[in-house]
């Protein structure tokens, strides 16, 4: 049985002390203890923030890491850094990174190796724009980059991976996939971890993200292969987090 798990992504919003008055406002309301919670701030935020949620079952999570321990790679942040935080998940491969920041399925590759190295959970995301899906190349993508995203990943190292099917298109657009589209692309997205890990593929948690909000958890949760939901402008209000939760 998969743990349902929520993630917020907070991308670039939140001071320290906007992120204080969240948190504290999260933890002020009654959260289903069967679902793993997790924030994933920036990270100016997240030693301030997992002070904050050390008496809770929230999991605090990073949105980018660099693949290498140290060096000359100005701006970046390490994954020692986060451990020395106590960060306990990291998103490696938005379509953000992916679209402004050139990241590639060879880096996003890297930074799952290390992450796994350093015990930080991946929550690795996947997902087409809408040419590619009008195109009906969607799934073409989307097998891509799960293969290079897990290349040279050994088997009894992928169960602690979450995978985030993010449809490009839908991403902070007000679109969401249908319930159907999403558990059809990620039936597909298991059935292709399947062909790589045999049955160990069922124990992978794969989330839908897309302009998720309380509006639409439910029905989306209520498929059978989505296994939770990695969620932006609605992981910024307490209410609406809280509503994700307890979906």
């Amino acid at each position: 049985m998969r743990t349902p798990i929520i993630a917020g992504n907070w991308k670039m919003n939140k001071n320290i002390k906007e992120s204080l008055e969240l948190v504290n406002g999260i933890k002020e309301n009654n959260l289903a203890k069967d679902v793993e919670k997790v924030i994933c701030v920036p990270f100016t935020d997240l030693k301030d923030v997992k002070a904050a949620i050390k008496d809770t079952d929230i999991k605090l999570g990073a949105q980018n890491m660099h693949f290498e321990e140290s060096g000359a790679y100005t701006g970046e942040i390490s994954p020692l850094m986060l451990k020395e935080i106590g960060v306990d998940y990291v998103i490696i491969g938005h379509s953000e990174r992916r679209q402004y920041f050139n990241e590639t399925d060879e880096t996003v590759n890297k930074k799952m190796k290390t992450a796994i190295k350093h015990s930080i959970k991946p929550i690795l995301c996947v997902g087409e724009t809408l040419e590619q899906r009008e195109s009906n190349k969607e799934k073409e993508i989307v097998k891509t980059q799960i293969e290079g995203a897990f290349k040279d990943i050994k088997v009894e190292d992928v169960e602690n991976v979450v995978v985030a099917y993010e449809p490009i298109w839908a991403i902070g657009t007000g679109k969401t996939a249908s319930s159907n589209d999403a558990e059809d692309m990620i039936s597909f997205i298991r059935e292709t971890l399947n062909s790589l890990y045999g049955d160990v593929s069922e124990n992978i948690r794969i989330q839908y993200g897309g302009s998720v909000k309380p509006a639409n958890v439910k029905e989306l949760m209520a498929k059978k292969e989505i296994d939770g939901a990695l969620v932006g402008g609605a992981s910024l209000k307490a209410g609406d987090f809280t509503k994700l939760v307890n979906f």
